[in-house]
């Protein structure tokens, strides 16, 4: 604890910048933005989550996902935080908030607000144009597929995250606009929770016509319910991209992946 405070004391005199913009980014899906964003020389720390891009390999590190190194992350004298709250504790998130550094919190919901939140970061970062180019680009990619899988009657998909026990997303979850954008509905949508848990009886009810999983065990096992409308069809389909759970840029071509895996034939 005697560390910590001495780490707050060094931030405060220092005010909490150097000669330039010092930035941490508290979420995979943020420093990929940052990179997305040529910007990767602005970052002096990275929380870390699975592998890094190959433009941060040398970036020290303040911690993995729910764990903040929270001495490390000042010692680092940032004067810029990018936070997804989810990868934060709510403990220590209330630290940072005590900590008085500028902070720039990003969940979006939709593809619509992470493509409005590319571009608030690249303001944020000093550098718009960047963000208003990368922004221009993804967003005529983004209606280019709404146009392509319109459907007036969408696909029911259920999106299963995993199997013991059952978990799905809600509707709020910025994947399932993904499934909207291919012409799909979660048929989860209805839900409230980012990741709720439900129960067999429940997906069978909503008889999904495509079922998605990461894993082929998990797919396999729904052949027990052959009732169902995804098993009849041969509709039970793994994603192997795990582009949809990092909301950056590349999201984009991560749903174009989706929608010509459930909608091949459009």
């Amino acid at each position: 604890m005697r560390r910590l405070w001495l780490a707050v004391l060094l931030l405060a005199v220092s005010g909490g910048a150097s000669a330039g913009l010092r930035v941490v980014s508290l979420a995979p899906s943020l420093s990929e933005i940052v990179v997305e964003l040529d910007s990767a020389d602005l970052l002096v720390g990275v929380l870390d989550a699975g592998e890094r891009p190959a433009a941060l390999k040398q970036v020290p590190s303040v911690g993995r996902y729910g764990q903040l190194d929270m001495e490390r992350l000042l010692s680092l004298q940032p004067d810029l935080l990018l936070l997804w709250p989810g990868s934060v504790g709510p403990a220590q998130r209330e630290q940072l908030k005590g900590l008085n550094i500028p902070t720039f919190v990003a969940e979006p919901h939709s593809l619509d607000q992470l493509l409005a939140q590319i571009e608030a970061i690249a303001r944020r970062l000093g550098r718009p144009e960047r963000g208003t180019e990368r922004a221009a680009a993804l967003r005529k990619d983004l209606e280019a597929l709404r146009t392509r899988y319109r459907r007036e009657s969408p696909l029911r998909v259920f999106y299963q995250v995993w199997d013991k026990p059952l978990y799905t997303v809600g509707g709020g979850q910025i994947i399932s606009d993904a499934l909207a954008v291919c012409g799909a509905r979660n048929v989860f949508a209805d839900l409230s929770l980012p990741a709720p848990q439900v129960s067999i009886e429940a997906v069978l009810q909503r008889d999904p016509e495509v079922i998605l999983a990461g894993e082929q065990a998990q797919l396999d096992a729904w052949n027990a319910w052959p009732q169902v409308a995804a098993v009849r069809q041969g509709q039970l389909l793994r994603v192997t991209d795990k582009g949809l759970e990092r909301p950056s840029g590349q999201m984009i071509e991560a749903t174009a992946k989706l929608c010509r895996m459930i909608a091949p034939g459009r």
